[in-house]
């Protein structure tokens, strides 16, 4: 199906969601998704990048983009340092102890999302994080929301066989909670973690948060969603809701 913002293809995406009734299971990458952290990442690529050599390089948020977001920290390595793997591993682990410093800072919510996680808690559906983030980056992130107690597995990509963009890290939350992907629905911002959770056969929700849009279409979710007070995402939920009934 091809995603749009007009009436019919909403209607589709509608009616394919009514099939996943009733849920069992919410599952939510973090950066992006939970909180726009894309601007403090690309923030602390600025400082340390210049000082490898990115002097003439303008680190802005198409290159963020292009080049960062949603990837694997290994993968990001091997693009700064092709020929020193572990120098690039060093540099991201360092990278990644700037950003926890700055997002303790700066952390906000999405919009919404702490009505989102009502509606989850009052239909006691079962909810698992699920990030190509270091584990004490996402957790750091959950706790600094206030999530701690509402995510009931954090799975990490590394601790994977294979990191988004393969299926194996919502597969693995699938397993974790014990649910089915017949009643599983994922929230998701970058275009790694949406072909992700449409390869691992569940319908995605794809938040505009930073990614360009025309991007996210090609990973083909089922929705794109400004935010969790977006409409259409509401208006999804509450037809869920009447299929449960």
């Amino acid at each position: 199906m091809t995603v749009s913002n007009g009436d019919s293809a909403l209607e589709d995406s509608k009616t394919s969601l009514l099939g996943y009734a009733p849920l069992e299971a919410v599952l939510f990458d973090v950066d992006g998704t939970l909180c726009d952290t894309d601007p403090i990442h690309l923030q602390a690529f600025q400082i340390m990048l210049p000082e490898i050599g990115f002097k003439d390089v303008a680190i802005d948020e198409e290159f963020f983009i292009e080049n960062m977001a949603g990837k694997h920290n290994d993968d990001i390595a091997r693009y700064l340092f092709p020929n020193d793997i572990p120098r690039g591993l060093k540099f991201m682990e360092d990278k990644e102890a700037l950003f926890r410093k700055l997002v303790s800072e700066q952390l906000t919510a999405i919009d919404g999302l702490y009505k989102l996680r009502k509606w989850i808690e009052d239909r006691g559906l079962k909810r698992a994080a699920v990030t190509n983030a270091p584990r004490e980056n996402a957790e750091l992130m959950i706790s600094r929301l206030g999530l701690s107690d509402f995510f009931q597995a954090v799975i990490v990509g590394s601790e994977c066989e294979h990191a988004k963009p393969y299926p194996e890290p919502y597969l693995k939350a699938l397993d974790v909670l014990k649910v089915s992907k017949e009643h599983t629905i994922i929230f998701e911002d970058s275009v790694s973690g949406i072909k992700a959770g449409v390869a691992a056969g569940m319908p995605v929700f794809g938040l505009t948060t930073r990614n360009p849009e025309h991007a996210l279409i090609q990973a083909k979710p089922s929705f794109l969603i400004r935010n969790y007070e977006d409409p259409k995402l509401w208006s999804a939920l509450e037809d869920l809701d009447k299929k449960s009934a």
